[in-house]
C-alpha cells in the first residue's frame, strides 16, 4: 500500500542529504582561488549568518511559521552570546580549512566531532569517564590518525583550523546543554538561527576587519550578487531541511542518512576537485573511524534507553536532563551533520536534545 507519510521522509532525508553535500562543495569552490577564488572565508561566513538571521527574523517574528521563546537580556548575555562566539568560531575555523586541504580530508577529519564532544563533555561534567566509551575514542582517534597519514595533500595548517573548529563546535554543543538547557529553554534550528545568527555575525566581525577587509580593499573585489545570494540561500534551506528532517525521522535513520551523506560527498568532491586524490590509507583509516564512532552511538543510545525506562525520582540528579523534552537545539553551518548531532530514544520521534551528545556524524561551512 501506497505510503505518502513514508514518501515524505524520505524525500526530506534525500533533501537534507542533497543540501548538505552541496553546501559544502559550494562553499568549497566558492573560497577555492582554483574555481570561483574568494578566499575570504569570514565574509564568506558572515554572510551566511546575515542572511539566515534575517530570513529567521522573517519566519520568526512576521509570518510566525514558529514561535519565540522567551528570552530575557539575563539569558540572552549569559547563554546566547558565549554559544554564539563559540559557533562563529567554529564557523570560521572550519570554512579557512577549505582553504587549504581537500573535501574529503575535512570529512574524515570530522569523524573526531563526537571524540571532541566527549571530552568537552567529561570536562563540564555532563558526562562521565568510562572505559567503553573512551576505549571508542581511541579507535577513532586511530582512525582519523591512519586516514591522515594517508593523504597525499596532507597541510598542517589546514588541518590544526579544522580541528580547532571542530573542539569549539563540540564546547558550543556543551554550552548548549550546559547554559541553555539548564534554564528550560530548548531552540529548535529556526529560532537558533533567529537569536544566535545576529550574535554570531556580530563576533566574525572582529576577525573580519583586521584579516579580510584589508586585503579585499587592496584587492578590489567585485561582489557577484547571483553567486553569494545562492549560496546563502542553500546554506539556509539546509537548517530548514534540518528542521524538517528531525520532525519525521529517528535514530536509525539519521545515522543511515548521515553515513550514506559522508561517503557520498567523499566520492563527489573527487570527482568535482580533482586535485583531491584517495589513498587505501585515507579509506582504510576513516572506515576504522566510522566504526567507533557507530559503536560509540550504540553505547550511548542503550545509555538513553535505559535511563529512559527508570521513574524519574530514581534517576540520579546529574542525568534527570536526559528525561526532559526531546527537542532539537541545533542549527548547522558546515553541512548539516545530523549523524555528528543528537540520537533520539524512539527510532521514529523528534531528536533529543544535546544532553545525549551522541553522535555518528555543521557550521555549512
Amino acid at each position: 500500500m501506497f505510503n505518502r507519510s513514508l514518501l515524505l521522509t524520505y524525500c526530506f532525508l534525500a533533501i537534507y542529504i542533497c543540501l548538505s553535500s552541496g553546501v559544502i562543495l559550494f562553499n568549497k569552490w566558492v573560497l577555492s582561488t582554483k574555481h570561483f577564488g574568494f578566499p575570504f572565508p569570514i565574509t564568506l561566513t558572515m554572510l551566511h549568518m546575515g542572511f539566515s538571521g534575517s530570513v529567521a527574523f522573517i519566519l520568526v517574528r512576521i509570518l510566525k511559521v514558529v514561535s519565540p521563546v522567551k528570552m530575557t537580556l539575563e539569558i540572552y548575555l549569559t547563554c546566547v552570546v558565549p554559544i554564539s562566539a563559540f559557533f562563529a568560531a567554529s564557523l570560521w575555523f572550519g570554512n579557512t580549512a577549505y582553504l587549504f586541504i581537500s573535501v574529503a580530508f575535512i570529512q574524515m577529519l570530522k569523524a573526531l566531532m563526537p571524540v571532541a564532544t566527549f571530552f568537552m563533555a567529561v570536562i563540564c561534567q555532563t558526562d562521565t569517564l568510562r572505559c567503553d566509551l573512551f576505549s571508542n575514542m581511541v579507535l577513532v582517534s586511530l582512525g582519523v590518525a591512519i586516514s591522515s597519514y594517508g593523504e597525499i595533500h596532507f597541510n598542517i595548517v589546514g588541518t590544526v583550523f579544522q580541528v580547532t573548529g571542530i573542539f569549539a563546535e563540540a564546547l558550543r554543543l556543551v554550552l548548549t546543554q550546559v547554559l541553555l538547557q539548564k534554564k528550560g529553554l530548548t531552540l529548535n534550528p529556526l529560532t537558533s538561527l533567529y537569536y544566535i545568527a545576529p550574535c554570531s555575525f556580530f563576533f566574525l566581525c572582529i576577525p573580519w576587519i583586521f584579516l579580510e577587509k584589508p586585503m579585499m580593499e587592496d584587492q578590489q573585489w567585485k561582489f557577484n550578487f547571483f553567486v553569494f545570494f545562492s549560496n546563502a540561500l542553500c546554506a539556509f534551506a539546509l537548517n530548514v531541511s534540518i528542521f524538517l528532517v528531525i520532525g519525521r525521522t529517528g535514530a536509525l535513520t539519521v545515522r543511515v542518512a548521515g553515513v550514506l551523506k559522508d561517503w557520498l560527498l567523499i566520492a563527489l568532491s573527487t570527482i568535482l576537485f580533482p586535485e583531491s586524490k584517495l589513498t587505501g590509507l585515507n579509506i582504510g583509516g576513516y572506515a576504522i573511524a566510522l566504526c567507533g564512532v557507530v559503536l560509540y552511538n550504540y553505547l550511548k543510545l542503550r545509555d538513553a534507553r535505559a535511563v529512559s525506562q527508570l521513574p524519574l525520582d530514581a534517576i540520579p540528579a546529574k542525568l534527570k536532563d536526559w528525561k526532559l523534552d526531546k527537542k532539537v537545539s541545533d542549527i548547522s553551518s558546515d553541512g548539516g551533520d545530523l549523524k555528528h548531532t543528537f540520537v533520539p530514544i524512539e527510532e521514529e520521534a523528534p531528536l533529543l536534545p544535546p544532553s545525549r551528545f551522541s553522535h555518528v556524524n555543521r557550521s555549512q561551512d
